[in-house]
């Protein structure tokens, strides 16, 4: 399904709005048992805002107060595949030195990005960098890495929603779905 921009293609739902609610606070109470209540969360975009966001109230309703940044990559622009490159976008983000770090990615397939960033929080610093994702796509999986915190394992799907894109499309619907056709 790689090519062009998309055009308008059926989407499948997958996960609906309350299953990522309910799997989100799953993923919270899991992260708040596992570790330090002061984390600096990381949260990758633009594909994981609305995730993080929703991460964060949930930490703190299971009684973590973590500190937010954000650090932007990419590797798919307007294409269906990885390009294999992960590049950072702006600035690293200034609060890592020194402290526990949660990475927070919306999906994980190749794994380039997920060892890309962790390995580049470590090198600027980062005490410890824990690895949480949405969605796990483990066949699709190049690289050894395995996230510490994985909301959904999917098959090898073109997915979007929840904040998820398909060259910038997609992103505001309330739930997650497969790309048909």
């Amino acid at each position: 399904m790689s090519g062009p921009a998309p055009v308008d293609r059926p989407v499948r739902p997958l996960f609906d709005a309350a299953t990522i609610a309910r799997r989100v606070d799953e993923l919270a109470a899991a992260i708040a048992a596992s570790l330090p209540a002061e984390v600096t969360l990381v949260g990758l975009l633009k594909g994981a805002f609305v995730f993080t966001a929703d991460l964060v109230r949930s930490l703190d309703r299971a009684g973590m107060r973590p500190q937010v940044e954000f650090l932007q990559v990419s590797s798919y622009g307007l294409g269906t595949e990885s390009s294999g490159t992960v590049k950072v976008i702006g600035e690293m983000p200034g609060s890592i030195g020194g402290r526990p770090v949660l990475l927070v990615d919306d999906i994980q397939d190749t794994g380039r990005t997920l060892l890309f960033t962790r390995d580049l929080l470590l090198r600027h610093g980062a005490a410890r960098v824990w690895t949480c994702a949405l969605l796990d796509k483990p066949a699709r999986r190049v690289v050894d890495i395995q996230p510490d915190f994985v909301g959904f394992e999917i098959p090898d799907l073109f997915v979007v929603g929840y904040g998820i894109d398909w060259a910038e499309r997609y992103r505001h619907l309330p739930w997650i779905g497969a790309v048909e056709g």
